[in-house]
């Protein structure tokens, strides 16, 4: 038990450490940082919802397609 509280301790004492270090050495203020970090998250959103939506008209038009070559049978079939 002793080595995994070691272990654990010292991941997040690093995690603290390259956290901190990073923000330090960051070219930016943390202002200006925090929002670029934010506008390129928010475009990675959209991007991803937009390929989502491209992806679902895709497979919904390959649903019909299937669908209308190959009807379902009746339900109790």
């Amino acid at each position: 038990m002793g080595k995994a509280i070691r272990f654990v301790t010292g991941l997040t004492l690093g995690m603290l450490a390259g956290a901190v270090a990073g923000m330090m050495l960051a070219p930016e203020s943390g202002d200006q940082l925090r929002r670029t970090l934010s506008d390129r998250f928010r475009a990675i959103l959209e991007e991803g919802r937009q390929a989502a939506a491209e992806r679902r008209a895709e497979l919904q038009q390959q649903f019909a397609e299937a669908k209308r070559l190959r009807p379902l049978p009746p339900e109790g079939t």
